[in-house]
């Protein structure tokens, strides 16, 4: 079994839920008392969180290196960055340590190209569903990337950052992202991408008919085949 290092702490929510996944993947797979062999970074989300609204992304980029030398040096075999906003510098991660990162991008569009499908929607941030990096790494697997209409990128950030990041989850809000997920339905998305890990602790597959691509699900899936291959 490699070891898989986790860049986390972005909320720490996410990183619980990477873990929590990380483990049950490896039970399900191995039975038994097995558990994931993994090593976590925890970074300062505030900290970060100010270096994005300043757009001071070569800081950004300078701690998560250090972060993944860090991981790295522990013994990681493979990389894991459990965010989707601040993959806006998963290169510069990348180029920081010899270990491969697996990027969040490249194993959804794997996922949702298996599904037959060439059109989805994205859900996230606001950050994530404004700016072209994460939409740009999906098209270049010749996928079409729909986003929310603007009208709801507030809603849905606070959403993340004023509920779920604090582990709260609530039914209005459950209600909320699934009417925006019905509306990218009707604009022709032939399924959607829960692009934030807080996301799937809100939505479920059977609180919509559209198909759903959970992204930390998916990487976790992604990091279990590789690790136990």
């Amino acid at each position: 079994m490699l070891t898989i290092g986790l860049l986390g702490g972005m909320s720490w929510e996410s990183s619980i839920e990477y873990y929590r996944l990380l483990n049950t993947g490896v039970e399900d797979r191995l039975g038994g008392l097995h558990s994931a062999k993994c090593v976590l970074a925890s970074v300062e989300f505030a900290e970060l969180t100010e270096m994005q609204r300043a757009e001071r992304w070569d800081d950004v980029a300078d701690v998560l290196a250090r972060a993944a030398r860090g991981v790295e040096a522990a013994g990681a075999d493979l990389l894991l960055m459990c965010t989707t906003a601040f993959h806006l510098v998963a290169d510069q991660v990348a180029d920081a340590v010899d270990v491969p990162v697996l990027h969040l991008a490249d194993v959804v569009a794997d996922a949702v190209k298996a599904r037959g499908l060439e059109k989805v929607g994205l859900l996230g941030t606001s950050f994530a569903m404004q700016r072209d990096f994460f939409r740009d790494r999906l098209a270049s697997h010749g996928l079409e990337v729909l986003v929310p209409a603007e009208q709801h990128h507030d809603a849905i950030n606070t959403i993340i950052y004023d509920e779920l990041v604090h582990g709260r989850v609530l039914d209005d809000s459950r209600k909320t992202v699934v009417s925006v997920i019905e509306e990218l339905w009707d604009a022709g998305a032939q399924g959607a991408i829960l692009g934030c890990s807080e996301l799937e602790l809100l939505v479920k597959q059977a609180d919509s008919e559209l198909p759903l691509f959970p992204c930390t699900t998916l990487h976790v899936e992604a990091a279990l085949d590789r690790a136990l291959s």
